[in-house]
């Protein structure tokens, strides 16, 4: 199996050829993106994907390129393209998507995403209009928007969810929003005062992983912050479902799991998702075991036993997949 190793400070006699000249203004992918970060991944003997993993394309005369045309003309991302998300043939084939906001450069670098790095471009001001414009001719019924990490804005960019929220409302009244969020980490005071003014219908932050492996995969960001994030909303705004993420495969211990998973009842967390992690690229963290459905299906039995209104569990479960059913059974109409 692979091991994940911080990088060594190299001494001045050091022989190691130079790193290629870094452009920050250019989104860096795969190898291009996980080279800076402290915590490498030394690549692994790949394991077998089994036979529960199984990957849906687009059904002939579905709206998948359809959708992506659409996209293409407004000028809008999704995560499901730009994460290189599984299910993508499957909800562009539906019609449905999750859109990414403030552009396709992370300040970030989590070597478990396939989104990009580098510095990000000036915030896009007719984004709001174009995304509420492109919801009201797909005629959904209900929508993600996620984004980013925006460490480089001094919300983090929670102005521009408010925005996008209010401008999908104008257009869509009956259109339920939820949004994936990221960690506002350093200025979390004045995001949340900031979406106090436009509160979606359901508020999302993935947790990802357990605490022990936040070092390695989400190099940048900090448990005990993200489980903040999620309960001072819940204290501001009681009347709308919680929900948050997790992963499998990157070495986490099951009892772990069940301990995040505490952890979030906890900070009243609402609603759960849990699915496997699939390598992007041999440039990113290595799936360190395939979870077998039973050990999904015991993870669901606790999730309700623990009191989650909706859990979704499953190998092919994302944050953002059949969300609208998700939020049905926890109660948003």
């Amino acid at each position: 199996m692979s091991t994940l190793v911080e990088s060594p400070v190299p001494s001045n006699d050091s022989q190691a050829a130079a790193p290629a000249a870094y452009d920050p203004t250019q989104k860096q992918k795969s190898q291009a993106k996980t080279a800076r970060i402290p915590i490498k991944v030394v690549a692994a003997e790949k394991l077998k994907k089994p036979e529960w993993i199984r990957v849906r394309a687009a059904a002939p005369g579905s709206r998948f390129y359809d959708i992506k045309r659409i996209l293409r003309e407004h000028n809008l991302h999704t995560v499901c393209e730009e994460a290189s998300c599984p299910n993508i043939g499957e909800c562009f084939g539906k019609g449905t998507a999750t859109f990414m906001i403030m552009g396709d450069k992370c300040t970030r670098r989590c070597p478990f995403c396939d989104v990009g790095h580098g510095r990000p471009d000036p915030l896009d001001t007719q984004e709001p209009e174009n995304l509420a414009r492109t919801i009201a001719a797909l005629k959904l019924s209900y929508v993600v928007i996620t984004s980013v990490d925006r460490d480089d804005l001094r919300d983090g960019g929670a102005a521009h969810f408010v925005e996008c929220i209010a401008k999908v409302r104008e257009y869509s009244p009956d259109t339920r929003i939820e949004v994936l969020v990221p960690d506002f980490r350093g200025r979390l005071d004045r995001a949340l005062h900031i979406l106090n003014s436009g509160p979606p219908d359901v508020m999302n932050h993935n947790l990802e992983t357990v605490p022990r492996l936040y070092k390695q995969a989400r190099p940048g960001s900090d448990y005990a912050h993200s489980l903040k994030l999620l309960a001072e909303f819940k204290k501001l705004h009681p009347e709308v479902p919680t929900k948050s993420g997790l992963m499998l495969g990157l070495g986490e211990t099951d009892e772990e799991i069940l301990q995040v998973m505490r952890d979030m009842r906890e900070h009243n967390v609402d609603m759960l998702t849990i699915g496997q992690y699939l390598q992007p690229s041999e440039h990113h963290l290595p799936v360190l075991r395939y979870v077998h459905p039973d050990t999904f299906a015991m993870f669901e039995r606790e999730a309700y036993a623990m009191g989650f209104t909706h859990a979704a569990v499953g190998a092919m479960v994302r944050s953002s997949y059949h969300a609208d059913q998700q939020a049905h059974a926890a109660g948003v109409n």
